[in-house]
């Protein structure tokens, strides 16, 4: 059952995609009945019009839907979660910084003397 849904709801997918396609279609395999019934140049016939008023019209029919179609939005809807929590920060009694030790064997070759002023870079002079 699932799988028939699934390929159901691709077959809408593919449909809606390919609805322009779908409709030439139509005209190409329905063209002497599409002439027949739908055609507004029948008393012209040096037109050779043959029904392409009518595929013009759902043409521009389908694009005017899909151009109608609420594209962006559900880009635009925004929804806040707030999540309602209490909670307390306590500070310790005291605080006591204690020198860490990461790797002592390192820290004999690393010395850090912070800048005293502002950087500028070498001037070159000519």
């Amino acid at each position: 059952m699932s799988r028939f849904l699934a390929l159901f709801l691709a077959a809408l997918v593919l449909l809606q995609t390919f609805s322009r396609e779908v409709l030439v279609l139509d005209y190409q395999m329905h063209k002497e009945s599409i002439t027949r019934l739908f055609c507004v140049n029948k008393a012209k016939p040096e037109l050779r019009c043959n029904g392409k008023c009518h595929l013009a019209k759902q043409l521009r029919k389908a694009t005017d839907s899909e151009s109608k179609a609420p594209a962006a939005g559900f880009a635009k809807v925004k929804y806040d979660v707030v999540v309602p929590c209490r909670f307390t920060v306590t500070a310790p009694l005291y605080a006591r910084a204690l020198p860490l030790h990461f790797a002592p064997a390192a820290s004999v070759f690393y010395a850090f003397a912070p800048p005293l002023g502002i950087f500028h870079p070498p001037s070159r002079r000519v």
